[in-house]
């Protein structure tokens, strides 16, 4: 069960759309534990699966998204580079906020100023693991106090990725967004930031809690599972991702209908109504969106459209 959780916490940070720049704009980037590389690092090629879906006029391609990398890795080139030049607009999980949207949605949807804190809503036995957690995470003891469960949970994991050498800058919302402006590309979200942080409000409190208090055990693991996932993204390989990824989420329906199923399903319908009007589309989504069973992909065959993988 404990990895599981880990998965989930880890998909959600990485692959599955918490936002982390709201993250980095609310809770302070952990302390460097060495210096700065003198050279910069060896860059290794990546080759992330695409997707198609066509008609006689509309192309719309698909492409799993992961939120942080390491520096170095070369994926936005060959196939997905050419997708992307060829589409006339973009089309995210959610528009980039600026530091104040993000500060604003992070204020209405994972902070709670009138109590109870959030250590008095964990177990007595948790309340140690928490604290240490914080600790280790370059915070103050009481920084994470005001937040709901699930936005600690994933925060810490964040902080822990960046302790890892893990760069938001460097993630392909990132790039993906620079491109476009770069292009004059317009940019639009599926989402937005005060529906996906809704999302994770609506979870119970207990599944709240649990997601927390699991995470707390295995942020030791994190930097190898993360390591795992990035490696099955960058070689193509959305079966195993699916795998990693999602595979936790059996044990936990509540969760996975929310965060992913529900999700896909409306996004599918999206992509449905889009197809309607001509032209070229690059749509970018996290990676846990486009593996494994009710993904984009299944979900899209209710309206007989055929997602293709992209050889390349």
């Amino acid at each position: 069960m404990s990895k599981n959780w880990l998965r989930i916490g880890a998909a959600l940070s990485l692959l599955a759309g918490v936002p982390v720049h709201a993250q980095v704009a609310e809770t302070p980037p952990a302390p460097a534990t060495q210096a700065e590389p003198a050279t910069a690092p060896a860059t290794r090629d990546a080759d992330p699966a695409l997707w198609v879906v066509k008609d006689k006029d509309t192309t719309i391609y698909l492409f799993g998204t992961v939120h942080v990398l390491k520096p170095g890795l070369s994926w936005f080139d060959d196939a997905v580079r050419t997708a992307f030049d060829k589409s006339s607009e973009v089309v995210m999980e959610i528009v980039s906020p600026t530091p104040e949207q993000a500060q604003a949605a992070v204020m209405k949807s994972a902070v709670n100023m009138t109590g109870p804190r959030l250590s008095e809503k964990l177990p007595e036995a948790e309340r140690p693991a928490f604290a240490k957690a914080v600790a280790d995470a370059g915070l103050p003891a009481g920084a994470l106090e005001p937040l709901d469960p699930w936005f600690a949970a994933s925060t810490l994991t964040l902080l822990t990725l960046q302790k890892d050498g893990y760069d938001p800058a460097s993630g392909v919302e990132q790039a993906i967004t620079q491109a476009a402006k770069a292009a004059n590309k317009p940019v639009t979200g599926l989402e937005t930031i005060d529906q996906q942080f809704g999302f994770f409000d609506s979870l119970s409190d207990a599944a709240q809690v649990t997601f927390l208090t699991e995470t707390l055990k295995q942020l030791p693991e994190a930097g190898p599972m993360i390591e795992t996932m990035v490696d099955q993204w960058a070689k193509g390989d959305p079966a195993a991702l699916a795998e990693t990824v999602n595979s936790g989420m059996t044990t936990t329906p509540e969760l996975k209908r929310i965060l992913l199923t529900d999700r896909n399903t409306a996004w599918a319908k999206w992509i449905e109504q889009r197809m309607a009007r001509p032209g070229t589309v690059f749509v970018a989504v996290g990676a846990g969106h486009l593996a494994g069973a009710g993904s984009v992909q299944e979900a899209l065959k209710r309206y007989k459209l055929r997602a293709v993988r992209v050889k390349y």
